[in-house]
């Protein structure tokens, strides 16, 4: 592969790439809304200190990281219809996605909670709020400048496993490179430009979470 073939190899290709872009982000947004706010409850159920609130939150977040993400997108196309629920494969990668990073955003959603100053929250108690409103107003506001770097850790991942997609014919990056590839059977150029598509999306999250981390390391 000369410089000069890869050149005009992404003149023919990126148009087609670039359709599996949008898609790709679509995917990881919607699917990043789903999981951080099934996360938010997950979070605030395993934190709430009610047991039968806490035990089952605990058992589903474990089950869905327990369970391989491919095989969650799986059972979501190719099961649900079975049950009497269609959805297109876009709609099932977003959820799919979504679900299984729930689990991880409530683990870092929890673990921020956990760390706020506890003499915080007994300075509100003693103030005699109720907990609905310590937890709005001093719990969450603290914890959010806490989880803020593993959150964008947790979106540059969801990203880069959103080519897990693909499996259930997602139309992203993969999907489409290895349509291009297998049309062309130009391998080395198609996943060259595959790889720095990603790498285009993920280095400004990557340099963004640094950014984070400095400045709520420091705080």
């Amino acid at each position: 592969m000369t410089f000069a073939g890869f050149l005009q190899s992404a003149g023919d290709f990126l148009p087609i790439l670039l359709q599996g872009v949008w898609v790709t982000v679509a995917v990881t947004l919607c699917a990043l809304v789903i999981a951080t706010l099934l996360g938010l409850v997950w979070a605030l159920m395993r934190t709430s200190g009610i047991a039968w609130l806490e035990w089952p939150a605990k058992t589903l977040v474990n089950i869905l990281r327990g369970i391989p993400i491919i095989v969650q997108l799986f059972y979501i196309y190719f099961v649900l219809p079975e049950m009497g629920i269609d959805l297109t494969a876009f709609q099932a990668g977003v959820i799919g996605l979504g679900v299984a990073y729930s689990a991880y955003m409530g683990e870092v959603f929890r673990s921020g909670m956990l760390a706020v100053d506890p003499g915080a929250i007994e300075a509100a108690e003693s103030l005699g709020l109720p907990r609905w409103r310590i937890l709005t107003r001093v719990v969450l506001p603290q914890a959010v400048r806490i989880v803020l770097p593993p959150y964008g850790n947790m979106l540059i991942m969801m990203l880069k496993d959103s080519s897990q997609a693909s499996v259930i014919t997602v139309a992203e990056i993969s999907t489409q490179s290895r349509l291009i590839a297998s049309s062309t059977f130009k391998n080395q150029e198609v996943f060259t430009l595959a790889a720095l598509l990603y790498l285009a999306l993920s280095v400004p999250l990557i340099i963004l979470v640094g950014r984070l981390e400095k400045k709520f390391g420091r705080a």
